[in-house]
């Protein structure tokens, strides 16, 4: 892997929204819910399925259209912001 500038931005962001989770829950315990999806999940375990959802979006999206893949990142981001807040 090439660790470029966007590789170190995308795993900075990551550490950044980790961070920002582990202060979320010393300040604001989470409490298993559930949502759309089948099971009674936390905020962490929302968050790792939005991960999991963002890197099928992105083979998939290069599997199958040549568009640039900013569209990808766009749909990714759109599919976790729903995850986070609804799942």
């Amino acid at each position: 892997m090439a660790w470029t500038l966007p590789t170190a931005l995308f795993f900075s962001a990551i550490a950044l929204v980790l961070l920002v989770l582990g202060v979320a829950q010393r300040h604001w315990p989470t409490v298993a819910r559930r949502g759309f999806l089948p099971l009674a999940t936390t905020r962490g375990d929302r968050f790792f399925i939005s991960l999991l959802t963002a890197a099928l979006i992105h083979l998939g999206w290069l599997a199958v259209t040549d568009l640039p893949v900013p569209g990808a990142s766009a749909l990714a981001l759109f599919a976790g912001a729903v995850i986070m807040a609804k799942g």
